[in-house]
Parts: structure tokens; sequence; C-alpha cells
């Protein structure tokens, strides 16, 4: 008996330093499970964080495309009316070389005053029909005055769109870049939390690992521990059964004196 209890005293001491690491173990895994879980959250609350700015920041991306293509269309009209601009600068050139000397008011007030003259005054048939060419000639000039009055005033009216045209596609590329600049920052941003979600991620795997690891390592101390219990329990058990053996033995004993004695009398 003495033996199997120095035995259960050898195992508890055993059993006290594994019991002591499996505790110790367990803790550590509990802090590693805590560090991964907080990770995962921050982890999470990134992503959201990203996800959120990248869709701002597409947003802003389509409204940059459809200033894009508005301030194509604008140059395109702008493109037109230059095109139209330059013929009629062109075709003023052309009807410049047949322009007579003198303004428009120059030639219809020579006009007026031939025609006054050869309605007021009897003049020789040579005279008169020299001046009735004159006011033919200055007829003709007259239409040509008359139209590139006409085409003036159409540039003019071409440039004024033309460059409402131009004003309109800056102030729409200005918008453009503005948004785009934006824009920029917001995708700079986002990437900023995804890489700091990657970071984080990678601690996060990491501690899960470790995590895994040490509840492995705390599994195995555990299982020790229960091998080396039931060893205590069983020696325990032998050394109750050998007790109570020895009780029923004794109590046998103890009957059979007092049957003894009561068969002297």
């Amino acid at each position: 008996m003495a033996a199997a209890k120095d035995k259960i005293e050898e195992l508890n001491q055993e059993l006290a330093p594994i019991k002591e690491e499996r505790n110790r173990l367990n803790l550590e895994a509990k802090k590693l499970a805590d560090k991964r879980n907080a990770l995962n959250e921050k982890v999470r609350n990134l992503r959201n964080d990203a996800n959120s700015i990248k869709e701002k920041r597409d947003a802003l991306n389509k409204q940059v495309q459809e200033l894009k293509t508005l301030r194509d269309q604008v140059n395109a009209k702008r493109g037109e009316k230059l095109e139209k601009i330059s013929e009629l600068q062109e075709k003023i050139r052309e009807l410049n070389e047949k322009k007579p000397e003198g303004n428009l008011r120059q030639v219809e007030e020579e006009i007026q005053q031939i025609d006054w003259k050869i309605q007021t005054n009897s003049l020789p048939v040579k005279e008169e029909q020299e001046l009735v060419n004159r006011v033919r000639q200055l007829e003709t000039q007259l239409v040509v005055q008359k139209h590139i009055k006409k085409v003036k005033e159409k540039l003019y009216q071409l440039r004024t769109e033309e460059r409402g045209y131009g004003a309109e596609a800056k102030t729409v590329h200005e918008k453009l870049a503005e948004l785009a600049e934006q824009s920029q920052k917001y995708h700079a941003h986002m990437m900023e939390l995804v890489n700091k979600a990657r970071e984080l991620q990678a601690e996060a795997t990491e501690a899960h690992q470790k995590f895994v690891e040490t509840k492995t390592q705390a599994q195995q101390q555990h299982e020790k521990c229960v091998e080396l219990t039931e060893k205590i329990k069983a020696i325990q058990q032998e050394l109750k059964e050998t007790a109570d053996k020895k009780q029923v033995e004794r109590q046998s004993e103890l009957q059979k004196e007092l049957e003894d004695q009561d068969e002297d009398r």
C-alpha cells in the first residue's frame, strides 16, 4: 500500500507541471484568439471603409467620363464653327479683291448723287450714258459690298458661338480636372486602407496559426493530464478495493470471534 501511495505522489508531482503548462498554453491561446478576432474586426472595418470610398471614387469617375464626353461634343461643335469661320474668312478675302475703294455708305451715296444728277439735269446723251454705266458699275460693287457685310455679320455670329463653345469647353475641362483630382485622392485613400487591411490580415493569419499551434500543444498537455489522472484514479481505485477487502475481512474475523465466544459460553 505504501508503494501505491508513493506512486500516486510521484504521479501527482509529474501531473502538476503538466497542468500548469496546459493552463499557460490555454491562456496564451485565448490571448492569440482575442488578438486574431480584434485584427479581423479591424480588417472588416477597413474593407468596409475602402468599399465606401471606392463607391465614391467610381461615382466621380462616372461623372468624369460624362464630362469628357460633353467636352468632346463641345469641342467638336467648336471645331465645326472654326471650320466655317475659316471658310468665311477665305470668302471675304476673295470678295475683298472685287471690292471698290471706299465703304458701303460711300458707294450708296455716290449712286444717289448720280441718280439725282440724271433725274434733275438735261445731260448730253454721251454724258448720261457714262453716268448710267457708272451707276451699273457701282451697283455691281454695291452687291459685293452688301455680300461682304452679310458674310461679316455671319462671321461675327460664328465667332461669338465659337467663343461660347470655347468658354463652355474650358469650364467643363476645369470641372473635369477638379473631379479627376478628387477621384485620385479617393483612390489613394482607398489603396491606403486596402494595404493596411492586407497588413492586418497577414497579422491575423499569423495569430491564427499560432493559436492553432498553441491550442494543439495545450491539447497534447491535456491528454497527458488525462492519462496521468486516469493512472492515479486507477491506483486509488485499487487502494480502495484493497481497503474494502481488508475491511470485509476484519468484519468477518470479528464476527467469527463473536461466534466462538458464544459457543464457549
